[in-house]
């Protein structure tokens, strides 16, 4: 499993959109792990978060709306990744049910990164 992320890193297939990045700078607990993540992170070629994006997230979260009573009640920053992912033409890479609603409604290929449950 491990060759085949380090394969698709080489290869820049591997991207991180902004929200996420800032998710994960969060767990940081200072300024030397947050300095260290950061550093890490650079690994990863960057999205943009175009307005197209921030429309698209708006869009779906209607359209969940108005699907079914609070089913839009979705993390911002999911709604901001699939809309990137979706522009992209990419897939999502997550441990999260969220991300299959979305595609649900989006043209997004969701993708477990290990069984659900399966992650303590």
């Amino acid at each position: 499993m491990r060759e085949r992320w380090t394969e698709a890193l080489r290869a820049g297939r591997l991207r991180l959109a902004p929200p996420i990045r800032l998710e994960i700078l969060l767990s940081a607990r200072g300024g030397a792990e947050f300095d260290a993540l950061a550093e890490a992170l650079s690994a990863l070629r960057p999205t943009q978060l175009t307005g197209a994006v921030v429309n698209a997230a708006e869009d779906t979260m209607r359209l969940l709306a108005q699907r079914s009573h609070g089913a839009h009640r979705l993390p911002i920053v999911d709604y901001l990744l699939a809309a990137t992912a979706e522009e992209l033409g990419a897939a999502v890479l997550h441990y999260d049910h969220d991300y299959d609603t979305l595609a649900e409604v989006m043209e997004l290929e969701s993708v477990w990164l290990a069984p659900p449950g399966s992650i303590p």
